[in-house]
């Protein structure tokens, strides 16, 4: 008997802790909905208020409606123009594919030879090593295919447009190799037509193609120079072979890892080797030579 009384106890207790919990918590909750609905009733007397305060100043009334208008217009703008003039701008410009029209290499895909004539010949004529990279690589190549030096094409490159791929003479010769385009038309035929003459590797092809055919017209390598600068008539090439010559000598030195001076010696010693500096003997003017000697041969 004992025990069953306990038991009862014990389940009267739990359920009036259940019921008491019940009702505190139904209370709580009409209290905060009592709180809510009179803070909202507040914050509607207060609007209601503002507004019968507003609608009887006509200024701010003027003010809000002008903010308000101003506010709409603001988010159709922005929901009708670009983010941005500069945004819009850079994707008109933008043109993913542009870098393969690029005439560049990377030096480190050089080989040792190819890397040190090209270095050289950045800081001496003051260009960007990746597209004399790009050039180097070629007149490897094209050198090759011709049975030319490779230091030969560059040399003669460097006499003629010191690397200005743009350059035009005042008897029509242009790019880099300085090539006759009118003279050599049929010549860029492959490579789509004469404006190839401003891109640097067809150039360095067609300017080697002239010089092929100089040196077997000419039969030897400096007559061959002389008929590439338009002189095979003249009494003197004013020291144009010489001087390309001698840059070629510079960089078979610079491919053969020795140290040559990036800018040529202010005097000559005359114990030194016959081979003049590259400044030493400055070049025929455009205007000695004869417009149809250049057409013929150039």
């Amino acid at each position: 008997m004992t025990l069953r009384r306990l038991t009862l106890a014990a389940r009267r207790s739990r359920t009036a802790a259940a019921d008491a919990a019940s009702v505190f918590l139904r209370d709580v909750g009409h209290g905060l909905l009592e709180v809510s609905h009179n803070t909202l009733a507040l914050i509607g007397l207060m609007l209601a208020a503002v507004l019968v305060f507003t609608a009887g100043r006509a200024d701010i009334r003027h003010e809000v409606e002008a903010w308000t208008l101003g506010w709409l217009q603001a988010r159709q703008e922005a929901r009708e123009l670009p983010p941005s003039a500069d945004a819009a701008l850079a994707a008109y410009l933008s043109e993913p594919d542009a870098v393969a029209r690029a005439t560049a290499s990377d030096p480190r895909e050089l080989s040792r030879q190819q890397a040190a004539v090209a270095k050289w010949l950045s800081q001496r004529y003051r260009v960007a090593p990746e597209p004399v990279s790009r050039l180097v690589q070629e007149a490897w190549n094209v050198g090759r295919k011709a049975s030319l030096d490779p230091t030969l094409i560059l040399a003669i490159m460097a006499v003629e447009s010191s690397f200005n791929p743009f350059a035009q003479s005042s008897v029509g010769a242009q790019g880099l190799m300085q090539v006759m385009t009118k003279v050599h038309n049929d010549k860029y035929e492959a490579f789509g037509g004469n404006h190839a003459a401003f891109d640097p590797v067809t150039n360095l092809r067609v300017g080697v193609q002239v010089l092929k055919e100089c040196i077997t017209r000419a039969g030897s390598l400096e007559a061959g120079l002389r008929f590439y600068v338009g002189a095979a008539n003249l009494a003197e090439d004013g020291g144009y072979a010489v001087k390309v010559l001698s840059e070629q000598n510079a960089l078979r030195l610079v491919a053969d890892g020795k140290s040559v001076p990036t800018r040529p010696a202010a005097t000559t010693n005359a114990a030194a080797p016959a081979a003049p500096k590259p400044d030493a003997t400055p070049a025929a003017p455009e205007a000695a030579r004869s417009p149809d000697q250049v057409a013929m041969l150039r």
